[in-house]
């Protein structure tokens, strides 16, 4: 395993019983217990001891209910989790009463709740996953931002939504972004260029071409100058110093699994309120 050390970042690493996870002090401090997992301390063939926890067409209902048991007590709290349908969209759920908590078939990529007991989660192996909390309201959001989610401003909707819904002012809020493929390893092609170039007149920052029509993107910093444009702090926005294509050892990564094995496992990043 390569160098895991986080000296002077603002994430620390909660281990407990084998299970790693990676933690965000500014929300943990602003009173949202929060994690994004590894794929380390699970019983999942991906290839062994995987903490896979989702993907149910490439692994057993079994093994993904033991590994979400196990991420789950590695956080604490007595805990309900909330997760949806992800189709790499821009759509956000709010998750207001008891029936939203146990509906996790509805095809969406953002949950928004303050409900007290509950974690909303989103799953990822290379996508953006961003946690937002709101110390003042206790509200707060989980977000999957792939690149087409990221090109139809997702992060900006949760905000909207959060705002709608329970009053949260962006200024206020408290962001972290997680492992996901970074820059120097998330190639992509002309369609996505053309898509980021349509919907951002500043696209051209994001990318370092590497062949004619193909480029090298930052997702990272597209989410983040998106939170920052809609009006969040940038000293509120924290990202964690790990790609998941460079670290394979720690994450799962669909782009580098799923061609050498034909399956690989998710990660999920989760916050919920302490009190």
């Amino acid at each position: 395993m390569g160098d895991t050390t986080l000296t002077d970042s603002p994430f620390y690493w909660l281990d407990k019983d084998g299970v790693r996870v990676l933690v965000a002090e500014a929300l943990e401090a602003a009173g949202f217990t929060n994690g994004f997992s590894t794929r380390l301390g699970g019983v999942s063939p991906f290839p062994e001891n995987d903490l896979n926890l989702a993907g149910f067409g490439e692994d057993t209902d079994e093994n993904i209910a033991e590994n979400r048991k196990r991420f789950l007590n590695a956080l604490g709290g007595n805990y309900r989790l909330t997760t949806v349908w992800q189709i790499h969209s821009a759509s956000v759920k709010s998750i207001k009463t008891e029936s939203d908590v146990i509906t996790t078939e509805d095809e969406h990529d953002g949950l928004v709740s303050n409900l007290k007991g509950v974690l909303v989660g989103v799953k990822t192996a290379d996508c953006v996953p961003v946690l937002i909390g709101d110390p003042q309201r206790r509200a707060f959001a989980a977000i999957h931002a792939g690149w087409r989610g990221t090109a139809e401003s997702i992060v900006q909707k949760a905000l909207a939504r959060m705002t709608y819904e329970f009053g949260s002012k962006p200024d206020e809020l408290i962001v972290a972004i997680g492992p996901a493929a970074g820059c120097e390893r998330y190639e992509i092609g002309q369609d996505v260029i053309d898509t980021f170039a349509k919907n951002f007149s500043t696209s051209g920052n994001l990318f370092k071409e590497t062949r004619p029509g193909h480029a090298l993107i930052d997702l990272n910093r597209a989410n983040s100058e998106q939170l920052v444009a809609a009006g969040v702090n940038p000293k509120n926005i924290s990202i964690a110093p790990f790609c998941t294509m460079e670290r394979s050892d720690l994450f799962f990564s669909y782009r580098l699994e799923k061609a050498r094995y034909g399956k690989t496992g998710r990660l999920m990043s989760v916050i919920g309120r302490k009190n």
